[in-house]
This record gives C-alpha cells, structure tokens and sequence, in this order.
C-alpha cells in the first residue's frame, strides 16, 4: 500500500514515546502519506513527542489539557488557523489513579471514578464535538479501547467502567455525526507493552496469557493496530462507523484457556 492518505490531515493525541500505541497509528498513518499535527500535555511530555513528530516530517504541535475548554479551545483554534480543516483524529488518552487499579472495585472513589471518566470517555465526546466542526467534508474519529469494558479483568476496574462509557459514546457519537459524513469508531487491541499498560498491575502475566492463548498466539503489535487505523481512516473505512473493531489476534472470541493451558 501507498498514499491511502495522501491529501490527509489528522491530529493524534496520547503520543508518549515510540512504545505508545498512539505512536504506532501516527507511523503508519505518515507512510501512507498524511499530514500530522500531534499534542502533548506540558512540557515533560513535550520533549518527548517533538523528536519523534521530527522523525515523520512533523512541526505542528500543541500543548493541550483535555480537563480545560480553555486549552481546547486554544488548540483546536490554532489548527484551524494553520489548516482550516482536518480529516481525522485519534484520541489515545486515558487515565486513573494507579492506586486504584488494584484490590477491590468496590473501594473506588468519588474522586477518582470522576476524574477517569472525565479524562478517559468524556474527553474524546469533547474533542469529537471540537473536531466535528473542522471536518466540513466529513472524517474518521478513531478511539481506543480494551477488553476490560465488557468482561471482568483483574487490576482494570475503574478503568472497565470508563472504557465501557467510551465505547457506548462511540455509538452515540457515531450516530450523531454519520449526516456530517463523519464516522466514530473504536479500536480494542489486547494487551500491549505500552507505558499505560505497564501501569496495570499483572501487566507481564495477562501479556503472556493472551499470547499464549489467543487464537494466533501472540499479541497485537503496534503495526497491525496502526494498519487498522488507516483502515478506518482512509475511503476504504467509509462505511464502517459506530464499530469496536478487535485488534487483539482473537482473544476476544475465546470462552476459555487453550487446552494446553489449562
């Protein structure tokens, strides 16, 4: 394949390193010819994503807090400054207090069950609305999501909760938007080697699980979630909208362990 987005432009957010799932879409969608502009949160995470925006000819870059209108209101009023328009977004954010992703479901708190939803699902409702507007010919909103959403994971807890509001908003959204020609969708790889992964407690174990028990036997890699992108980014995604599409080598169709793993 080649310049499936020639012509292009998007903005992805959640970039933290090379290792980020987030860096994997933005490499594969620049292969195949798009535009990128990139935000980071403050400067520590600046540093970080202005070599790695260099490396696929990148310069646009904005400071964006998805907690304050303020600083979305700056950030998408200087995209639209400097490009008028874009033809689609990734939203790679999500976050919770480390501390309860472990023990019981039942002790989360008020605080941080807010805090989570707000980051994680209701961000990407917010920066949709903000994208919507600059997508005159339409575009592809794009997620990401996880198992944990719908089936019970040790150490997700709070972040199940919010991952399962996330992918419920894809459908709203997607309905909402589908006259703008704008499609809304999630992508749920299994676990992955990321920094937010290495977060959750268990992360090598449930790494090794799903490896060893998924219908391919490994685990997603940071190619095939970027080619799955593209996918829906691209006119070939054209009618797909309102979908969780499963990047995760299969797990999500099992019932049980592999025999051998029993």
């Amino acid at each position: 394949m080649a310049d499936l987005m020639k012509g292009k432009r998007g903005l992805v957010m959640g970039v933290a390193n090379e290792r980020s799932i987030a860096w994997g879409i933005a490499s594969a969608l620049a292969a195949e010819g798009a535009e990128l502009a990139f935000s980071y949160q403050g400067d520590a995470f600046g540093k970080r994503v202005e070599p790695l925006a260099a490396s696929l000819g990148a310069d646009f870059l904005v400071d964006v807090d998805v907690t304050s209108d303020e600083s979305l209101d700056a950030a998408f009023g200087a995209i639209k400054d400097r490009w008028g328009s874009i033809d689609f977004l990734i939203h790679a954010i999500a976050y919770s207090d480390k501390s309860e992703l472990a023990g019981r479901f039942t002790n989360t708190t008020r605080a941080n069950f807010k805090n989570s939803l707000d980051i994680s699902c209701y961000s990407f409702i917010d920066v949709s609305r903000r994208a919507a507007e600059l997508m005159p010919e339409g575009g592809s909103l794009i997620t990401l999501t996880y198992g944990g959403s719908n089936r019970v994971t040790p150490y997700y807890n709070v972040m199940g909760v919010a991952k399962a509001a996330l992918e419920a908003s894809v459908r709203y959204l997607a309905n909402d938007l589908g006259p703008q020609a704008i499609r809304v969708n999630a992508i749920s790889p299994g676990p992955m080697k990321t920094l937010a992964g290495a977060a959750i407690g268990g992360a090598r174990k449930t790494f090794r699980h799903t490896e060893a028990n998924s219908p391919l036997r490994h685990n997603a890699t940071l190619e095939s979630v970027g080619g799955a992108a593209v996918y829906l980014c691209s006119d070939y995604g054209a009618c797909t909208t309102g979908d969780i599409l499963m990047v995760d080598s299969g797990y999500h169709v099992l019932g049980m362990p592999q025999p051998e793993a029993l």
